[in-house]
């Protein structure tokens, strides 16, 4: 099976730089039309600001099912990572609201049988189908065995 690579959508990314230049375009046509001044320019600079730094959070995240581990990596310039055997992966949950419905996005929740237990992605696209695609890859992939005990210095088998 070929590495699946999962980011969080854009679809709100563009929404937010949509957004902003509307009020940009406001704003110039305010200052123009009615001589205000030249600061009501800096409100949607600093706006420009928040879908900015989603879209740089949205390239450094990103979580890869390969083989049997899924893998969710996230940070610029300190980096956190995490993987997860997927036959240890117990419940798979989607979270929803009513927009994220319209949108056909939502939040991803992982349970797993081990000492942190539970996994959050927020802002997935088609949750139901890459929820489908993991529990397909946790039954597809074998349990690895158990690793044995260390033999001390000394013992024989």
């Amino acid at each position: 099976m070929p590495d699946i690579v999962i980011h969080p959508t854009r679809k709100w990314l563009k929404f937010q730089y949509t957004a902003v230049f509307i009020l940009l375009c406001v704003c110039v046509f305010l200052w123009n039309n009615y001589d205000l001044s030249a600061w009501l320019l800096i409100v949607p600079g600093l706006l420009f600001l928040f879908p900015m730094t989603g879209s740089i959070r949205r390239r450094f995240t990103k979580m890869t099912i390969s083989g049997d581990r899924l893998r969710y990596d996230t940070g610029m310039l300190s980096r956190s990572s995490r993987t997860i055997q997927l036959h240890k992966v117990q419940d798979v949950r989607i979270d929803q609201t009513l927009l994220q419905r319209l949108m056909s996005t939502g939040t991803l929740s992982f349970e797993t049988a081990g000492e942190t237990s539970r996994l959050v992605f927020p802002d997935v696209d088609e949750p139901q189908t890459v929820a489908d695609a993991i529990i397909e890859a946790a039954h597809a992939a074998p349990p690895t065995p158990p690793q044995s005990p260390a033999k001390r210095k000394g013992e024989r088998a």
